[in-house]
């Protein structure tokens, strides 16, 4: 196995050739940021038909352009496999596979093994493995470490093992794989430093990575970043229900207390985080806590407490309708926006979905637009999303504003009569009765 000096010698003369098992959100920037700066890099992904857009030079995610994609595979610097073999040719091989939990918050943590049983087919000694689907602390030195040494081959010996979280922020053009900071810990020195040395590889300037002792600690970390997000958005949600009692408007006051320059950081009230990371990670902390006869009240609480707003939009869009004589049962909803959030396609525990059935479950008449999500199946059905220039809002009792868009002229809906409630400020503060904030 390289030392240490000499692995880095050969990521400096970009001698290692670099495996991506899985090309999602993840796993895509990272496989293009590698061929992209010179290094032989293979995606694997058992997903066919998107292996085949991918060799075509197709992306299938918004933050990667079709253009770089057919750049590197053009270039013979990418490609994009659903054979092993291919997967066998590689020094390094990051693991970024999806970790779901089920029905009953436990974590799902099947796609990680499954990965991991590939890469012990075609480990070999000297490779550098390095885990980054988030996960609870053990998963690499309990799960895949195991799974890898049924090989025969002992981790931090005869190969490398480490966790590096990854920080994909879907839709963020300002923070991507070349200048996020990252956190890496490996099961021994050399797998810690190996692996740092591969991430800066990647990165436009030195310095952005962060050793921690132990991949328990980076697992940790990752956790740690979702969960503080989870619990203060849980806390603005609180307030907001609160404030409106109170008859206060929230977002001003969180944009008073965003002046105080120290000690506060602004989180903003919503129908509840979605997407693949905050409502789905902290389960996995709480669940990992069981284990050790612990109970994580707050994080349990905040998760109550993002889940429920769904139902507290509900009903404040049904208290709009009544104050114009309206009912939610038979009322024509136009819902704006079915992504988790702002700038993507991705729909995954998405709230405003959640949102969308529990008004049909009343009664009401549900329409959807959404530039990025041209049609979507919701309670069994599939639907179309209207095209935003085609919306005339006074064909709706209520527009409710699920998503920010830029698409979408509410100043103008409303200087039509047009009735607007807004559950995520995208129209600023009201001026008038015809639109709500939440």
């Amino acid at each position: 196995m390289k030392t240490t000096t000499e692995f880095e010698a050969a990521v400096s003369e970009r001698t290692l050739s670099v495996g991506v098992v899985g090309l999602g959100y993840v796993g895509l920037p990272l496989v293009v940021g590698y061929a992209e700066t010179g290094f032989r890099a293979v995606g694997f992904d058992l997903n066919e038909p998107r292996i085949q857009g991918l060799s075509a030079g197709h992306s299938h995610i918004e933050d990667i352009e079709s253009a770089r994609i057919a750049a590197v595979v053009n270039s013979g610097k990418m490609l994009a496999t659903s054979d092993l073999a291919d997967l066998s040719t590689v020094d390094v091989v990051f693991v970024c596979v999806p970790t779901p939990h089920d029905d009953q918050k436990t974590p799902d943590l099947s796609f990680i093994q499954s990965a991991a049983a590939s890469v012990a087919s075609i480990l070999r000694p000297g490779m550098l493995v390095i885990l980054q689907s988030t996960t609870s602390p053990g998963t690499t030195t309990q799960i895949m470490q195991p799974i890898l040494e049924e090989t025969g081959l002992r981790s931090g010996i005869d190969f490398m093992l480490a966790f590096s979280p990854e920080r994909v922020d879907p839709g963020n053009v300002r923070f991507t794989v070349r200048n996020t900071p990252k956190v890496v810990g490996g099961v021994n020195e050399q797998s810690t430093q190996c692996a740092r040395a591969l991430l800066e590889a990647v990165m436009d300037e030195p310095g952005l990575v962060t050793c921690v002792s132990s991949p328990d600690a980076a697992e940790m970390t990752k956790l740690l970043e979702n969960t503080y997000r989870a619990v203060n958005i849980a806390l603005v949600n609180e307030l907001a229900v609160l404030s409106e009692k109170m008859g206060i408007d929230l977002w001003e006051v969180i944009s008073a207390a965003s002046t105080k320059p120290f000690g506060f950081q602004a989180f903003w009230p919503g129908i509840g985080p979605g997407g693949h990371c905050i409502p789905v990670d902290p389960y996995y902390l709480s669940w990992k806590a069981r284990a050790y006869d612990f109970q994580t009240k707050f994080i349990e609480l905040a998760a109550d407490t993002n889940l429920g707003m769904a139902d507290y939009v509900c009903l404040r869009v049904s208290r709009f309708l009544n104050r114009r004589e309206k009912t939610l049962n038979g009322a024509k909803v136009l819902a704006l926006g079915v992504a988790f959030k702002e700038g993507v396609s991705d729909t995954r525990n998405s709230r405003a979905v959640q949102v969308i059935k529990l008004l049909e479950a009343e009664g009401a008449i549900v329409d959807y637009a959404d530039p990025m999500v041209p049609s979507i199946t919701i309670s069994g059905r599939e639907r179309q999303s209207i095209n935003p220039d085609a919306i005339n809002p006074n064909d709706y009792d209520v527009v409710l504003v699920l998503v920010k868009h830029l698409s979408w002229p509410i100043g103008r809906w409303i200087e039509s009569g047009a009735h607007i409630f807004d559950a995520v400020n995208a129209g600023g503060v009201p001026t008038n009765e015809q639109i709500e904030r939440l």
